[in-house]
């Protein structure tokens, strides 16, 4: 990808900010995704396909960050948290990307896609972004029945938010509207909440639910995927990638399981072909969660994370 990329001043540098942060859903274990994946060495894994890397300091004061007191804003849960720990993934993801790198964010939960969609649409701002993920994480602050901010960093991202839901002084106040709805695309949706459904049509927003992929079969929906997002391949891509978009036979620690997901084929065909277009700049791996499940359910899902990275990065199979 290095030689291809169509975006990146240094596309043989990857920028990575591990995020040790598991405050966007209530199950312990998700903060140690990126330590484990880097246990499993997919920095080493990236080194030996040519790139350098630069790994974003601190990774340890995403947890020493964490408020003696949250308590609920309305339905939002840990909310000064989130709010905090995404406010320092943007930063980070943006620094990298204002260097020319491929910004690779290893979590920790899905909200911190807030930071990362932030940080990078701050320096490409007419980027489009490629959800792959089981969830849609597009609920508003009132809409969410749980109150787990991982479920809602599209919302803020895409500007869905009332203004009720996010008043001034709110640890989401700097959070602008970045990404167009209409330059978002979904892969991979099977369990998705009726207030979502709700935004998904409001918005146009395209979705290609796994309906569609058993229908269409994997090369036909990311083709169709690419064509809706960037149909001359000229935007910049942000791929952000939940774990529990797989099958959980593929990936089964990970902490929202929905059975009749993507196989492992599959999974890495979206990356492989996302990476073939050359316009991949930032891309997120995200709900690994290494205390659920057995240690080769462990082994498994590190596994197949470090793979999913390796394949957006240019790993092919032949």
């Amino acid at each position: 990808m290095a030689d291809r990329s169509k975006f990146l001043k240094h596309g043989d540098i990857v920028g990575v900010t591990c995020v040790p942060f598991s405050g966007g859903q209530p199950k312990g274990g998700v903060d140690d995704g990126p330590i484990e994946m880097i246990r499993f060495g997919i920095l080493d894994q990236m080194q030996g396909m040519g790139y350098q890397v630069e790994l974003s300091e601190g990774m340890d004061k995403y947890r020493s960050m964490q408020p003696a007191s949250d308590p609920p804003i309305g339905n939002m849960k840990n909310p000064r948290y989130v709010g905090m720990a995404a406010r320092r993934v943007s930063e980070q993801v943006k620094a990298h990307c204002q260097q020319g790198r491929l910004a690779v964010t290893l979590g920790g939960d899905h909200s911190i896609a807030m930071g990362t969609l932030v940080g990078s649409s701050s320096v490409y701002d007419d980027m489009c972004v490629i959800w792959v993920d089981a969830h849609a994480d597009i609920n508003t602050p009132n809409s969410t029945d749980s109150g787990n901010l991982h479920g809602c960093p599209l919302s803020f991202v895409l500007g869905l938010c009332d203004k009720d839901e996010v008043p001034p002084n709110s640890p989401f106040e700097w959070i602008k509207p970045c990404i167009q709805s209409n330059h978002l695309v979904y892969i991979g949706l099977r369990d998705v909440d009726p207030a979502e459904k709700a935004i998904l049509r409001k918005h146009g927003i395209r979705a290609f639910s796994m309906h569609d992929v058993d229908k269409y079969g994997i090369g036909q929906v990311v083709e169709m995927a690419l064509d809706h997002v960037n149909p001359e391949r000229n935007r910049p891509i942000h791929m952000s990638f939940d774990v529990d978009a797989l099958d959980p036979s593929v990936a089964p620690a990970t902490g929202t399981p929905v059975r009749g997901g993507l196989t492992f084929r599959e999974g890495h065909y979206i990356c492989e072909a996302v990476a073939e277009t050359g316009c991949l700049v930032a891309l997120d791996l995200v709900e690994v969660n290494p205390l659920l499940g057995d240690p080769e359910s462990l082994r498994q899902t590190v596994a197949v994370g470090c793979s999913l990275v390796r394949s957006s990065l240019g790993e092919s199979l032949l």
